[in-house]
């Protein structure tokens, strides 16, 4: 092949590797930095997340523990006003007695 005809293929060989598409360092980099700054915020979205996640998990401990105690004092309650309950029966199941 003579040169005339060989060099507009390497021309076009040149411009066509020039145009492939390959990415430059610096468009990648602004690439990953706006990939980077939307993990950024998803971190402390989940951040925020856990601590609300563990908050409501010791308020709800907190409420469990005073919703025993006052169980437990109902039922302390409720056992006393048994036992007064059933002295009052006893009272009214009695025979009178006489009056003089």
């Amino acid at each position: 092949m003579p040169v005339t005809k060989i060099a507009p293929l390497v021309v076009i060989a040149a411009a066509s590797l020039g145009l492939s598409g390959c990415a430059t360092k610096q468009f990648v980099r602004e690439q990953v930095a706006v990939v980077n700054a939307r993990v950024d915020t998803l971190e402390q979205r989940v951040g925020a997340n856990e601590a609300a996640t563990r908050q409501a998990a010791a308020d709800a401990q907190a409420a469990g523990t005073a919703a025993s105690a006052a169980n437990q004092t109902t039922n302390q309650r409720i056992d006393q006003l048994n036992a007064r309950v059933d002295g009052l029966e006893q009272r009214m199941t009695r025979p009178k007695r006489a009056r003089n």
